[in-house]
């Protein structure tokens, strides 16, 4: 049986677990070739595993300057070509400003913000070269960019002065790109999540610890918090990490052809916001 993404090969950021893990194997199961990517070599090596067909997995720390790069150069070694990329990784580091250091601020733009906007400048070649000879050839074929924000990126977070500034930039990204990259039918969209039941939405007295750079970061939210935070989604709970794949995987397909420079909202009606 055929899929609708027959043919075409994906890069999937943080693809190992969480949303990223739901993503890469929808995609995969639509019948794409897909780069599963994590910091974490064994969680890399199981997803693509379990996704099974075309996937393949890639370890590395994607703030490296150097690893965007290798990123791109395995996708294309691997399966020849880029037709959709997916900047998905990332993680928390929460504190309420007054107390929030200059290092919990930069980590946040340096995994949500330049990190995409290195592994996109990395496959700008492979993207626009087959384009342009497509143009060429007279024949029109749309590629894909979905970078992941956030509610907290559009809304504001209490505790998230860093996390919100830098999904708050990757709109200014998106949007930009989507202007450059639209005469090449190089759609570039963003999903922006609410509350998504991960590792990083767990109770903060269950939640794992992440090793970064040699410091801990207790990830996680208080129970109060989730508590409050499901009574404002009119759905009445969180996404599952499948729910919150879905918005992404409509962006990759060819309904989505039209779709340019949007922010598509995947929260389940999540209300709080403040607005112009």
């Amino acid at each position: 049986m055929s899929g609708i993404l027959d043919g075409k090969a994906a890069i999937v950021t943080g693809s190992g677990r969480g949303i990223g893990r739901a993503a890469a194997g929808l995609l995969a199961g639509h019948g794409a070739s897909v780069l599963v990517t994590d910091i974490d070599a064994e969680v890399a090596k199981a997803a693509a595993a379990e996704i099974g067909g075309s996937a393949v997995a890639f370890a590395g720390d994607l703030t490296d300057p150097a690893v965007p790069g290798q990123v791109v150069q395995t996708a294309v070694d691997a399966f020849g070509t880029i037709d959709i990329v997916v900047n998905n990784a990332g993680y928390a580091w929460d504190s309420i400003f007054h107390k929030m250091t200059d290092e919990q601020f930069m980590a946040m733009l340096e995994i949500h913000t330049i990190a995409p906007f290195r592994l996109l400048r990395a496959a700008a070649p492979i993207l626009r070269e087959a384009a342009k000879k497509e143009q060429a050839e007279g024949r029109e074929v749309f590629r894909k960019v979905v970078n992941v924000t956030s509610v907290s990126g559009t809304m504001g977070g209490v505790g998230q002065a860093n996390y919100s500034s830098a999904k708050a930039a990757v709109v200014g990204l998106t949007k930009t790109l989507a202007k450059e990259w639209g005469p090449l039918k190089i759609n570039v969209n963003a999903v922006a999540f609410g509350f998504v039941e991960t590792r990083m939405t767990a109770p903060d007295d269950e939640a794992e610890v992440l090793e970064r750079n040699g410091k801990q970061i207790h990830i996680g939210i208080p129970r109060q918090s989730r508590e409050r935070a499901a009574t404002a989604i009119p759905i009445g709970r969180p996404a599952t990490p499948e729910e919150a794949a879905g918005g992404i995987f409509l962006l990759c397909t060819p309904w989505a052809n039209f779709i340019q420079g949007q922010v598509v909202t995947v929260s389940g009606g999540m209300m709080g916001g403040m607005t112009s």
